[in-house]
């Protein structure tokens, strides 16, 4: 599958020079990535349904669309098959072959490094105020 997915990776590399006109690929490229995260979450939702519906062949199918709008995403990303596969490699050392993630990992992961803050030449002095209960008048 990896071999696969490489050999597609670089078919959609060679496309960027393709004439748009003549290669649906070049034309995908061209689009733009709104375009092409588009046609991604399309085939994913397709993939979705066909499963809910019962419909393996038809999940087959359309996860190789999937497949293929992911390769192409990657390429305009700058993405590679071997940067996801250490991905993969990595979480199996983690967490197992079987499992994902877990979100608060992503959030460890992702989470910017704080920055020293420069301390301001004069500190406000920060008070608390007590809500204060005021008599009913009658």
């Amino acid at each position: 599958m990896a071999d696969s997915i490489s050999r597609l990776h670089n078919a959609v590399l060679a496309a960027r020079a393709a004439d748009p006109a003549k290669s649906r690929t070049a034309k995908l490229l061209q689009a733009g990535r709104a375009k092409m995260a588009k046609k991604l979450a399309e085939e994913a939702v397709e993939v979705v349904i066909d499963a809910l519906d019962g419909q393996p062949e038809a999940v087959v199918r359309e996860s190789a669309d999937l497949l293929y709008n992911l390769v192409v995403l990657w390429v305009h990303a700058g993405v590679t098959p071997d940067q996801v596969w250490a991905e993969m490699r990595r979480r199996e050392r983690l967490f197992g072959i079987a499992e994902k993630l877990p979100k608060d990992s992503v959030k460890d992961l992702v989470k910017p490094q704080p920055q020293p803050q420069p301390q301001p030449k004069s500190v406000a002095r920060v008070v608390a105020l007590q809500p204060q209960r005021t008599a009913k008048r009658r």
